[in-house]
């Protein structure tokens, strides 16, 4: 039975009493975990680490932000053979190194003539050459490349990397989100794909002069795989795109859930990425944080702020970001917005 309450009456509601509400007294902490007196009693060892919340005070925890930073060029311009991890696990209190919490990134840097091993749990691997020459060899076979040149594993186990000159790489890999879930591939979710540099920038300027192309949100190129057409995306939790931002231009602003890293390919160091919370009635960023691009560094964009591009020079500018966007929108979880319609 509903017992109505007469609302201007101080008689507070009267219950049954049943052993639900005699189980004892116990108190809740900052963040609603319930301390209760009646721990001393657990009776078993599968009680040991459970925690009861609040409802209202941890129904939207407060996670760590994923910071606005520069991973700088500076980073793969040394005389040693490496890999430096852009690891930002400590801001994001993550159980391994991680750029964001689905993606690890690092450079990759070789010396000429000599190699470099790399190993990852990942189920999907992203290299993109941004200096160099030489190859790499899997378990699926050996892959030549050259500067420009981007190309994909699925998850396999030790990879070499052979340099023929003076070599940077932008390795970029989901293993943030498979250590996360404590787990190991059991199969490739693709097959392995080289995306030459020349057939890059040939598309790239296709596209670039198709009608209308200039009135579009963004001038790029997104890559594929054959086995990820669902999302059309280059793998099934991985996105990039090549951006061509010309002289004299800007991309207006657009936001999504995904985090972005974006890798500078060429620029003028005056080009910049304005970044922030909210716009005007204009549709124009309030308050905007300006990133300034400079070739051959990264940095991150963190998910759900509106950022847009500038390019106040004479020169023409590209960037590639790549993102968590498949993996996003395989979950329907994306939510692409522009500050005004996509093709207007």
């Amino acid at each position: 039975m509903i017992q109505n309450i007469d609302q201007g009456s101080e008689q507070a509601p009267s219950f049954h009493k049943s052993p639900f509400l005699e189980l004892g007294s116990s108190t809740r902490d900052e963040r609603g975990r319930v301390i209760s007196d009646l721990q001393s009693n657990s009776t078993t060892q599968w009680e040991a680490n459970t925690i009861y919340y609040e409802f209202s005070v941890a129904v939207a925890p407060k996670l760590p932000k994923i910071p606005c930073i520069t991973f700088d060029r500076e980073l793969h311009q040394q005389e040693t053979t490496a890999i430096i991890p852009l690891d930002l696990s400590p801001q994001l209190q993550s159980i391994a190194p991680a750029t964001t919490p689905v993606i690890s990134a690092y450079f990759l840097h070789i010396c000429p003539q000599e190699s470099l091993k790399t190993n990852s749990l990942a189920t999907a691997q992203l290299f993109y050459v941004i200096r160099g020459r030489g190859k790499t060899e899997s378990e699926y076979g050996t892959m030549e490349w050259s500067k420009g040149d981007l190309f994909t594993l699925p998850s396999c186990g030790e990879v070499i990397h052979s340099s023929s000159e003076d070599t940077a790489i932008y390795w970029v890999t989901d293993a943030a989100l498979v250590n996360y879930l404590g787990v190991r591939p059991t199969k490739p979710r693709f097959q392995p794909c080289l995306y030459p540099g020349d057939r890059i920038f040939s598309e790239l300027k296709q596209i670039a002069q198709e009608p209308g192309a200039s009135k579009r949100n963004r001038i790029g190129v997104l890559f594929g795989n054959k086995a990820t057409q669902l999302t059309c995306s280059l793998t099934h939790t991985l996105w990039a795109l090549m951006v061509y931002l010309p002289g004299g231009t800007e991309q207006k602003p657009h936001r999504h859930n995904s985090v972005a890293l974006d890798l500078v390919i060429d620029a003028p160091e005056s080009a910049y990425t304005l970044v922030g919370k909210s716009l005007d009635a204009e549709g124009k960023i309030v308050n905007g944080e300006r990133i300034y691009w400079k070739s051959g560094s990264v940095f991150v964009t963190p998910p759900g702020l509106w950022h847009s591009h500038h390019n106040d020079s004479d020169r023409d500018a590209f960037i590639l970001p790549i993102q968590d966007a498949a993996f996003q929108s395989y979950m329907r979880t994306l939510n692409q917005r522009w500050s005004y319609t996509l093709n207007g």
